[in-house]
């Protein structure tokens, strides 16, 4: 896997992190009560769960490339079809504008380390949409390179990284990172280039062949 197609993959993680969406509510409910630490703790949830959800999809997808190609091509439809849609949904999102956001009221308890740790897990961990990224990007990086393990554990590296930076500064500047988050002209340039990109990358990954 050459630089090439590891710095892709981080402006596609890039662009679903930086997009409005659970992690950032957990945190705007979290920060305000329990302070920077409990924020921190959410991340490390979040992180742990995108391990979970790597781990999975490497050794079932791995698994299932090198046995059927039936299977390839069946996983590369899904795959492609899943990142067209929500390319198409961001684009039609960012054409009729984002409604008025939703107030988030701070959580009404202080969270433990543990608690808040445990939220930011469960947020990811039973979330399908991240389960479905790691189903939609891993065949196009892994198949296309022959990339083993290692390589696909720093594809999660990677969108862990980048989900680290994003949200530990909401937590250190949350107030002005959480404005510019709502404000309405940035969420439909956000979505709009995220709709771009994905639905490219939605038809490349059906173009893909099984090497």
């Amino acid at each position: 896997m050459d630089l090439t197609q590891i710095l892709t993959f981080a402006g596609v993680a890039a662009l679903l992190v930086m997009s409005p969406g659970p992690n950032g509510l957990l945190i705007a409910r979290t920060v305000p009560t329990s302070g920077r630490a409990a924020g921190f703790a959410n991340i490390a949830g979040f992180i742990a769960a995108f391990l979970v959800h790597g781990t999975l999809s490497i050794l079932g997808i791995s698994a299932v490339l090198m046995a059927s190609a039936t299977a390839f091509a069946v996983i590369k439809l899904l795959g492609a079809a899943y990142l067209i849609w929500i390319g198409i949904k961001a684009l039609r999102s960012a054409w009729r504008g984002q409604p008025a956001s939703v107030r988030v009221q701070p959580a009404r308890r202080t969270r433990s380390l543990h608690r808040a740790f445990t939220e930011g897990f469960l947020t990811n961990a039973l979330n399908p949409k991240v389960s479905m990224f790691y189903l939609a990007a891993f065949p196009q990086f892994i198949a296309a390179s022959h990339a083993g393990p290692a390589a696909a554990y720093l594809l999660v590296a990677v969108h862990s990284l980048i989900n680290a930076v994003w949200f530990g500064w909401m937590v250190l500047m949350f107030a002005r990172l959480t404005r510019l988050a709502r404000d309405g002209r940035f969420q439909r340039w956000l979505q709009g280039v995220t709709g771009i990109v994905f639905v490219g990358f939605g038809l490349k990954l059906a173009s893909l062949r099984q090497g």
